[in-house]
């Protein structure tokens, strides 16, 4: 009887070590990149708007009607709003994540390559100092930055997300795109 109480309890807690131990896989959290929020601390490092709807349009060319440049903006409730400076060592990456709302981004120093999760050919875009790029929106965008260069590099990213969101969600690596980028 005995033997049989030892036997339950050690697979017990053999069970409950392999549960705690296994678990899901982990986030690839970022590595060799720092953050620095541009926005004053006192706001917190961002600033909130209220709902935005924002059309504008400008004539390029007063001598032909079709040629301007137009641009829309438009939130359903609050927005948070940071300017973010991302700066990768040699070797630096940004691990796998997303956003909840888009993000423009300059890169002012170096060269970063960027891995889109959603790329089943995971072909890599490379953009160097004077590039800039957008990162699109929503938690279906998974990417991933990396200076995959011996030289820092440093980016410049504005974001909107919604008001009290999470600005930055880290990801587990995706297992069907690029599964040896980490």
């Amino acid at each position: 009887m005995k033997s049989r109480k030892g036997f339950v309890l050690g697979s017990t807690m053999l069970l409950i070590t392999a549960a705690l131990t296994v678990g899901p896989a982990r986030a690839t959290p970022q590595s060799g990149m720092t953050t620095e929020f541009i926005l004053s601390p006192l706001a917190g490092g961002h600033s909130t708007f209220d709902l935005i709807d924002i059309f504008a349009k400008t004539d390029l060319n007063p001598g032909n009607p079709t040629d301007f440049w137009k641009a829309q903006l438009s939130t359903k409730g609050a927005s948070d709003l940071y300017v973010v400076k991302n700066t990768f060592s040699p070797g630096g990456t940004s691990g796998w994540h997303t956003h909840p709302g888009p993000s423009l981004v300059t890169v002012t120093q170096g060269t970063v390559t960027v891995y889109d999760g959603d790329d089943p050919t995971c072909i890599p875009k490379v953009y160097s100092a004077g590039n800039t790029f957008v990162d699109p929106t929503s938690n279906n965008h998974v990417h991933f930055v990396r200076n995959e260069t011996g030289t820092p590099a440093v980016t410049v990213a504005v974001q909107l997300v919604p008001e009290g969101a999470m600005r930055r969600v880290d990801f587990t690596p995706l297992s069907t795109f690029c599964p040896s980028i980490r």
